[in-house]
C-alpha cells in the first residue's frame, strides 16, 4: 500500500472558468473522468514496463473518447470545448492515455475526416472512433522534425498504384497495426497524404525502445521500401503542406488541453501531499514556502484554463487563428513543466515514486512540451504574427 494517497481528483477550477459548461459538454467530461478512474491504478505499472495498454485504447473507442471533436456518424457529436475536456481529463489520468486520444482523434482521424473520399470516410472514421482500427499519422522523419516541410519521403505514380519510399520517426500507433497516414512528396513535389495498412509489403516498423517519457504508448520507426499501396488510398483533398499544416493546428490546441491536464495532476497531488505529510511536528501545509508555491501553481494553473477555454470558444466559433494555438502550446507546455517539477520538489523523495504519480507527470511533459512543434517553433509562429517579419532559417 502506498503511504500517501494523492491520486483524487479534486477539481481544481479556481476562477470557476468549467462552471457553466453546457450539459452535452459535461456528459463527455464526466465519461471521460469514469474512464480515467477505471484506467489510472493500471497506468503507473504500464508505464514503468514500457507496454502498450490497448485494452485501454479499445475502451475508450467504446465510450467515444477518441473523436476529439470530429463528426463520426452514428457517435454523439462533441464540440471542440468537449474535446478539449476530454483530452484535458485523459491527460490528468495518465499522457500515454492522452497521446492516444492525440494520435488516433487528433491526427489520423482528422487527416481522413479533412482530406479523405467519401469511400475512405465511410470505411475508417467509424472504426477508428471507436478504436476498432488503431491510426497513425507520420509525419516526422528522422532528419526533419521541425522542419517537416522539407520531408523527404517519396511517392511516385505506377500505373494504378503508388510506390513509397523513405522513412519516419516518432509515429505513434505506427507498429500498432492498423492504417498510417503517410506524408510523401510526389513526383511534382506536391505533399500528398497516403493511407498505408501496416501489413502492406515494403512497410517495416520497429518499435522504438529505451523512452523516459510516454513509456506506455508505443512509438515507431517505419522504413517505407518500394511499398505499393493502390490509388484509391491517395487522400484526394491533400495537395499541399498547408493541408497538412491544417490537421496539425485543428490538434495544436489539443496539446495545450493535455498540458492543462497533466498539470492539474501534479498541482493537485502537491496539495493533497501538503496536508498528509507531516514534518516538524505539523502538515506541510501549515508552512509559508509551501503555501506559497502551491499559489504561484495555482496562479499559473488557472491562466492555463482560461488560455484553453477561451480558444475552444474561439474555434467554436470558427474564429480561432492558427498563431493562437500555437500561443496556447507554447503557454501551456512551459507552465505545466513548472508545476510538475514544483510538485515534484513539494513531495521531496517521495515525488520520485511512480506510486504517487507525480514524476510520471513531469516526465510525460517532456514529450508533449516538444511534439506538434517545439516551443522555439511556436516562439517563431508566433513572432513572425507580431512583427510580419519570418525569422526561420
Amino acid at each position: 500500500m502506498p503511504d500517501y494517497d494523492v491520486s483524487a481528483a479534486l477539481d481544481t477550477d479556481y476562477y470557476a472558468a468549467f462552471e457553466d459548461l453546457p450539459a452535452e459538454d459535461r456528459a463527455h467530461w464526466d465519461r471521460a473522468r469514469a474512464f480515467s478512474e477505471e484506467a489510472l491504478p493500471q497506468m503507473n505499472e504500464y508505464w514503468d514496463r514500457a507496454e502498450y495498454p490497448l485494452h485501454l485504447v479499445k475502451r475508450m473507442g467504446e465510450l467515444n473518447l477518441l473523436a476529439d471533436g470530429i463528426g463520426v456518424p452514428g457517435l454523439e457529436p462533441m464540440s471542440p470545448l468537449a474535446a478539449g475536456l476530454v483530452n484535458m481529463e485523459i491527460s490528468r489520468c495518465d499522457g500515454s492515455l492522452g497521446t492516444v486520444v492525440a494520435v488516433q482523434g487528433g491526427l489520423a482521424l482528422r487527416s481522413i475526416a479533412f482530406h479523405g473520399s467519401e469511400e475512405q470516410k465511410e470505411r475508417w472514421l467509424g472504426p477508428l472512433a471507436r478504436g476498432e482500427e488503431l491510426g497513425s499519422f507520420a509525419l516526422t522523419e528522422p532528419d526533419h522534425g521541425s522542419d517537416s516541410v522539407s520531408l523527404e519521403t517519396t511517392a511516385r505514380r505506377d500505373g494504378d498504384e503508388w510506390v513509397l519510399d523513405g522513412e519516419k520517426k516518432w509515429i505513434g500507433n505506427g507498429a500498432s497495426g492498423g492504417i498510417t497516414v503517410v506524408w510523401a512528396r510526389d513526383e511534382e513535389g506536391s505533399v500528398r497524404g497516403f493511407l498505408v495498412p501496416q501489413d502492406t509489403p515494403g512497410y517495416e516498423a520497429e518499435v522504438i525502445e529505451g523512452k523516459g517519457s510516454l513509456r506506455a504508448i508505443h512509438q515507431a520507426r517505419i522504413r517505407l521500401q518500394g511499398a505499393r499501396i493502390p490509388a484509391e488510398n491517395v487522400l484526394p483533398g491533400a495537395k499541399t503542406f498547408k493541408d497538412t499544416s491544417k490537421v496539425l493546428v485543428a490538434t495544436r490546441l489539443g496539446v495545450a488541453w493535455s498540458a492543462l491536464g497533466h498539470a492539474t495532476a501534479a498541482y493537485e497531488a502537491a496539495v493533497t501531499y501538503a496536508g498528509q505529510r507531516v514534518q516538524f511536528g505539523k502538515p506541510l501545509a501549515k508552512f509559508q514556502l509551501v503555501q506559497d508555491r502551491l499559489s504561484q501553481m495555482l496562479a499559473e494553473l488557472t491562466s492555463m484554463q482560461l488560455h484553453c477555454v477561451h480558444l475552444a470558444r474561439l474555434d467554436t466559433e470558427g474564429r480561432m487563428r492558427p498563431t493562437q494555438a500555437s500561443m496556447a502550446k507554447y503557454h501551456n507546455t512551459r507552465k505545466a513543466r513548472f508545476i510538475a517539477s514544483t510538485a515534484r520538489d513539494l513531495l521531496g523523495g517521495n515525488g520520485i515514486l511512480l506510486e504517487n504519480h507525480v514524476v510520471r507527470h513531469m516526465m510525460d511533459i517532456e514529450s508533449i512540451h516538444t511534439y506538434e512543434g517545439t516551443e522555439s517553433v511556436q516562439a517563431l509562429l508566433i513572432g513572425r504574427d507580431v512583427t510580419g517579419v519570418g525569422a526561420f532559417a
